[in-house]
């Protein structure tokens, strides 16, 4: 099946799916499944990262899909103990090996990790992988603007991509306009608020009611219509097809401004300013 989902342009020129499937928390023998369901329902985008445990999955899942290569985005994440420029090396060669590839479409910096003053030595090894064409794009996750500020300061390549929680009761404001302002895209993670009660807010269930939809996928198109890149995951496959039907609909001024009053600032995950596991 080919996909349905519109591209954005990277500021490297490199076409990425709009929508994507991402597979944190799904197990590595449940994340073969639901990542072949994705793909049969024209999902060409997917998400996963060395801690979650299922690059293996995901590899054989992609192997045995018949999709060709070239018509994938596979993005990967280094995790926090790996940070460092050789480690960084050795890390990458390692998530490639379990996925299978040869490449990879996006690298991400899975934390910042400010206390340890890292980042900077392990994006320049980004750098290298992507003069190697190793990585096709390379970029960051949960990267605040003062530390892309930072990173863009000591180094060549302006990031790609920030992926950063992003739902409407944490619309990051200031993010998505730094983002903008240096070229780069914004990517929701659990853009349906983990569900933690996003999807049962009253002002959200009108709207799906208004246009014969699911919550959920008015939540999605929302995300679309912002310019945000979503990675909305499930195992369900009813769900999985259910969150790629969002390009037949769009919401109108006044769905938009109803969701947006809805921020509150309220993040489900680690403030990405304090965090510092490895």
């Amino acid at each position: 099946m080919s996909s349905k989902v519109p591209p954005i342009i990277l500021n490297n020129g490199v076409e990425m799916p709009q929508l994507g499937f991402g597979v944190w928390q799904v197990p590595d023998d449940e994340a073969e499944q639901a990542v072949t369901t994705a793909l049969e329902a024209g999902y060409r985008s997917i998400d996963t990262a060395a801690v979650y445990g299922n690059e293996k999955g995901t590899g054989k899942a992609i192997a045995a899909s018949g999709v060709p290569r070239k018509d994938l985005f596979v993005t990967t994440k280094l995790w926090n103990s790996d940070q460092g420029y050789d480690s960084t090396l050795r890390a990458f060669d390692e998530s490639l090996d379990k996925l299978g590839l040869e490449y990879v479409d996006l690298y991400l910096i899975h934390w910042p990790l400010p206390a340890r003053g890292t980042f900077v030595d392990t994006y320049k090894a980004f750098e290298k992988l992507a003069a190697d064409g190793r990585a096709k794009s390379i970029g960051v996750s949960n990267f605040l603007p003062e530390h892309l500020q930072t990173l863009i300061e000591a180094t060549a390549v302006i990031p790609a991509v920030n992926q950063i929680e992003l739902h409407p009761h944490l619309q990051q404001h200031a993010s998505r306009e730094y983002h903008a302002e240096q070229g780069i895209a914004t990517e929701a993670w659990s853009p349906l608020g983990q569900g933690k009660g996003l999807l049962e807010v009253p002002a959200i269930i009108a709207i799906a009611q208004k246009h014969g939809r699911t919550p959920a996928q008015v939540v999605l198109r929302w995300h679309l219509q912002l310019g945000n890149v979503v990675i909305p995951k499930s195992v369900t496959p009813s769900r999985i097809k259910e969150n790629i039907e969002v390009f037949d609909f769009s919401l109108d001024t006044e769905d938009i401004a109803a969701i947006s009053a809805l921020n509150e600032d309220r993040r489900i995950g680690p403030d990405p300013a304090a965090l510092d596991m490895v």
